[in-house]
């Protein structure tokens, strides 16, 4: 026998879902005049297939390896690969779908921009553009339906524990089928802050012209940086409905806006604070409806103005040296700093690398201790750092969230140029090959060292 189905929940299930709206695009609309287009995904494809492996990365899963449980919201569902949960249709549209299984647990589906950088060019505009249709869900069966589309600062990919710092760009988000856009701005500090966190600054309004849920509507934000102060706008169907500028947000700005860029969201979550607050009781419930997707016609990123353009590129990929070729890097020969496999807010120069920061990292791969743990390690740095401006150099293995196993502290070595060789004793017995990262601490925001090179001894 199937399992038994509220009559309530049944019904808005399939009224939803024979009320999808058939996409009337199928392609990124023609550029608007004065802009350049950065990058976009229009979702074209057979139906049934997963979106583009080249633009997207999958989030699996009920958190990010190290990160905190529930990405950190409350949300109760696993995320995943199946095309059941995020697939193309065959018309232009990607599908998100949330799902209950007979024994009531929730999956669904977030993607992730592989890149990292989406940032205005120095004195110019950048706007983040998706076409997309809410889940066509309303009422009690609408109750913990969280679809978002949205971006996050560049180094929190690989920490995960930097947020809200780094900025968190809502551009849309809409709770239990409420006829409501959201948009919201996270940033500074958890909790309080210039952002009044968890709850973040933000701004809410109706759908112009027609429901939110049922129908396409454009959301975007445009970061302009051409003006003084700079600001973020928030716009539905063209509709201005919030701004923030950085005066409101003070010395945090720059926190959010100095690194690399910002990766761009798409997902639908179930249940956590958002719903719940907004509902007044835990969700999803036995009422909540399963199935009704999220439909996305297409991303854009476009800039206007300033004096440059933000390199497509999201990491620099540096040429291998000898150590890194065929059997990997010996961790007892010198590894230059700059020869990282990737980063996240790290600047390279020809022999070093600088502006580092807290949160900043750099990953080495494939790196060989051997047999015998090292006693310790030791870094060539240096630092022009203000006057009580310090941090720590840390190092990880395997995941930039673990624990450090090593790290030294340092502050101003007599300027920028000016390089020491500070050591760092090792904590844990480290044996065999592993994923070594350079991560950089520090209790506030400023910049605080440069790093030449490091290497393990026995």
């Amino acid at each position: 026998m199937p399992p038994a189905v509220r009559p309530l929940a049944l019904a808005a299930a399939l009224v939803a879902t024979a009320a999808v709206t058939v996409n009337a695009y199928a392609a990124v609309p023609s550029t608007p005049s004065g802009w350049t287009l950065q990058w976009s995904d229009d979702f074209t494809g057979s139906a049934g297939t997963l979106p583009s492996s080249t633009n997207w990365l999958f989030t699996t899963g009920t958190q990010y390896a190290g990160g905190p449980a529930n990405f950190g919201t409350g949300e109760i569902q696993s995320y995943t690969t199946s095309t059941q949960n995020v697939a193309l249709d065959g018309s232009g549209n990607l599908r998100i779908t949330p799902i209950r299984s007979g024994s009531g647990q929730w999956t669904s589906a977030r993607i992730e921009t592989r890149r990292t950088n989406f940032k205005p060019p120095s004195g110019g505009v950048m706007r983040i553009e998706g076409r997309l249709q809410m889940p066509n869900v309303s009422g009690a069966a609408a109750a913990g339906y969280w679809p978002a589309f949205w971006a996050l600062g560049s180094p929190y990919r690989g920490n995960y524990w930097n947020w809200p710092g780094i900025g968190e760009l809502d551009i849309m988000e809409n709770v239990n089928g409420v006829n409501q856009v959201w948009g919201t701005l996270h940033c500074g500090v958890n909790p309080g802050g210039p952002c009044n966190e968890t709850t973040g600054l933000g701004g809410t309004r109706t759908c112009p012209a027609s429901a939110c849920q049922g129908n396409f509507h454009t959301y975007a934000i445009e970061w302009d940086a051409s003006v003084s102060p700079q600001v973020l706008r928030w716009y539905v169907d063209g509709v201005q409905f919030f701004s923030v500028n950085q005066n409101q947000v003070g010395s945090y700005w720059s926190g959010m806006t100095s690194h690399e860029g910002y990766f761009i969201l798409l997902n639908v979550a179930m249940g956590g604070s958002f719903p719940n607050g907004v509902a007044g009781y835990s969700t999803p419930t036995g009422s909540t409806a399963s199935g009704v997707p999220m439909l996305v016609d297409y991303v854009a990123v476009y800039t206007k103005g300033g004096g440059s353009t933000p390199t497509p590129t999201p990491t620099a990929t540096p040429t291998p040296t000898a150590t890194q070729t065929g059997g990997g890097r010996s961790a007892y020969s010198t590894i230059q700093a700059e020869s990282y496999n990737a980063q996240s807010g790290v600047v390279p120069g020809s022999d070093q690398i600088g502006y580092l920061a807290n949160g900043d990292w750099a990953r080495y791969d494939n790196v060989d201790f051997g047999t015998t743990t090292p006693k310790d390690f030791l870094a060539r740095v240096s630092s022009g750092a203000a006057g009580g401006v310090s941090g720590t150099v840390e190092v990880r293995l395997d995941n930039v969230g673990n624990a450090p196993v090593a790290s030294f502290a340092v502050a101003n070595t007599g300027g920028w140029s000016s390089f020491r060789e500070i050591p760092g004793n090792l904590t844990s017995q480290v044996t065999g090959r592993h994923t070594v990262f350079l991560r950089f601490s520090s209790g506030q925001p400023a910049d605080f060292v440069n790093v030449d090179w490091f290497v393990f001894r026995r």
